[in-house]
């Protein structure tokens, strides 16, 4: 994301928040987390720690005080984000100013690709290792789709059309016939 951009965010974002709310921003691109997908970026946003100390115990408190007096500042910083942030994460900030944050934190969805309604929808979490990965990227990057959710999607319509999976559904009836028997 260009600097001008990423300066006019942060503006944004501030001005919605009390002043020293925000310690500091750090927008995450393609690369930076493995929750980013291609063409997509994130805001890990470092909130005040109000005078806590630097403990894991404090950042709880931090993050649940912060999201309570907070809710609908968050709300409103979702409207403002571009269509390209897939996520903005809150979490405890500090001296230390570390860049992968630890312990409590508060992520929030901005957006999301969905082709049926939430009632038929069904999420389903996967690990994929840096081949696998690599492929859905691909496909991202190729234009096949615009989110992994949407390849891994895609991929099973695919096979969905392939004439072996109609043999494959017809052998799983017989085999569920067949236990039925016992």
């Amino acid at each position: 994301m260009e600097k001008a951009a990423t300066g006019r965010i942060e503006q944004q974002l501030r001005s919605v928040l009390p002043g020293g709310t925000i310690e500091w921003i750090r927008v995450l691109e393609y690369g930076d987390d493995p929750g980013i997908e291609p063409g997509k970026t994130a805001l890990r946003i470092f909130i005040d720690r109000a005078g806590r100390p630097e403990t894991g115990e404090a950042d709880l408190e931090i993050v649940q005080a912060f999201e309570e007096a907070y809710a609908a500042e968050m709300r409103a910083i979702l409207n403002l984000l571009p269509a390209t942030v897939g996520w903005v994460e809150f979490i405890p900030g500090g001296p230390a100013r570390s860049t992968q944050p630890h312990g409590p934190k508060i992520r929030t969805a901005v957006a999301g690709v969905e082709t049926a309604t939430p009632d038929e929808l069904t999420s389903v979490m996967t690990r994929l290792g840096p081949a696998d990965l690599a492929v859905v990227d691909t496909l991202i990057t190729a234009g096949v789709a615009t989110s992994r959710a949407e390849v891994m999607r895609w991929a099973l319509g695919r096979i969905r059309e392939h004439p072996a999976y109609a043999q494959l559904q017809a052998r799983v009836r017989e085999i569920d016939e067949l236990k039925a028997q016992f």
